[in-house]
């Protein structure tokens, strides 16, 4: 194991590695560090291409010893959107489809690696709250390691992640109020010594596991990294770890310096970052009444607000809100144009990338990645199909 220490995110004070953690003293999260000379020496474009393709084969820069808890975390494949990119006279843009993973969502990757390490310190109950995805993957990774899993879901969890969470055997619960307050909930249990709070990173290593898909992104485009990274923002994890990864990369000698733009998306109705990033703050402030179809990127208040805030400014990009019209017709147009269904989460991306477009925050010749965080097929969709009466049916009519 290459690692040496763990950080705070805001105040830089080490903290031991080896030892069960939550947030630091000062209540922000902590950051995984490794000794990056080491894994040099291993980790190479020649290693990679010979190792076992999937999640686990960028050892020397994740915190692990031993087997991981593992559903098969396969490397998910990047596809083009030649289609949807022509009509907005663009070439080049591509989407990363984090649904091919177990539990049909990038969630899998930050859980995999959070139930890996409680197994990795011998804890034996875990607790979350969770708008859908993340709860079913910790359910799905605690049933696989052993692990009791108490997973908590806002009354407007899609019913399908709340009945999937259940499958797995976790004992769920349905609560009148917001994600961040059922998390205060989760928080008061494992004050308590209850379980051990798996929360959005308030234990440090989902964001190692979720860092993962930046290096998968930098290997499958020739280790050129894209223009810009259109991302679905709730708690943020993702942004973060890739932006954490590619100082990875580049230290390990993998990459180079250029780094994407990060466009950290979120909808109207629930737009923290994007409202604290116009302000030009570091903190985000809660959003009261959230509200968007996009269950995932609907997080009123982010523990770590100032890292994505960090990571767009440092990179150059933005926050982007859109509508709820503008999400809808963004899965709609994918599928009809390309044959992807989005999610809807992906499909606020999509349609974050038309707006930067149309404001001049992006060119029409920049290699764009878009991140599809789940498989589209999880979401309640419209039903429009028509009913047939074979007997009198006449195939030219139809």
């Amino acid at each position: 194991m290459n690692v040496t220490h763990l950080e705070c995110s805001l105040t830089g004070e080490r903290y031991e590695a080896g030892k069960i953690h939550n947030l630091s003293e000062a209540g922000k999260p902590l950051l995984v560090r490794y000794d990056l000379e080491a894994a040099k020496k291993t980790l190479t474009r020649e290693s990679l291409a010979a190792r076992e393709s999937g999640m686990w084969k960028w050892r020397e820069l994740l915190p692990h010893v031993g087997d991981p808890v593992s559903l098969g975390e396969a490397e998910t494949p990047i596809v083009p959107l030649p289609n949807t990119a022509a009509r907005e006279g663009a070439a080049n843009l591509l989407v990363k489809d984090e649904g091919r993973l177990p539990t049909g969502s990038f969630k899998a990757r930050g859980l995999a690696m959070a139930v890996t390490m409680a197994k990795q310190f011998g804890i034996e109950k875990i607790a979350m709250p969770t708008n859908g995805n993340a709860g079913a993957a910790l359910a799905a990774y605690g049933a696989r390691a052993r692990i009791e899993t108490v997973v908590i879901c806002p009354a407007e969890t899609p019913e399908i992640n709340v009945t999937e969470t259940a499958a797995y055997g976790a004992r769920v619960y349905v609560a009148d109020g917001q994600i961040d307050e059922c998390g205060a909930l989760v928080g008061k249990g494992a004050a308590q010594g209850l379980w051990f709070d798996c929360s959005t990173l308030k234990e440090p290593y989902r964001l190692e596991g979720k860092k993962v898909m930046g290096f998968e992104l930098a290997e499958q485009l020739g280790w050129e990294l894209p223009d810009a990274i259109f991302y679905p923002t709730g708690g943020g994890t993702g942004l973060i770890g890739m932006w954490k990864g590619f100082d990875e990369l580049e230290a390990v000698g993998l990459i180079g310096p250029k780094r994407p733009r990060m466009y950290a998306v979120q909808a109207e109705g629930c737009a923290p970052m994007v409202r604290a990033f116009e302000k030009g703050e570091e903190f985000a402030e809660r959003w009261e009444n959230p509200a968007t179809v996009a269950t995932g990127i609907r997080v009123p208040k982010a523990v770590g607000d100032f890292l994505i805030l960090r990571a767009v400014r440092e990179s150059g990009g933005a926050g982007v809100a859109v509508s709820e019209e503008a999400i809808v017709q963004a899965v709609a147009d994918a599928a009809h144009e390309d044959g992807f269904l989005l999610c809807p989460e992906g499909g606020a991306v999509l349609a974050a990338w038309r707006k930067a477009l149309k404001d001049g925050l992006v060119r029409k010749d920049e290699r764009v990645l878009l991140f599809n965080c789940a498989n589209g097929n999880k979401y309640p969709l419209p039903d429009r199909s028509k009913r047939l009466k074979l007997a009198e049916a006449d195939p030219v009519a139809l």
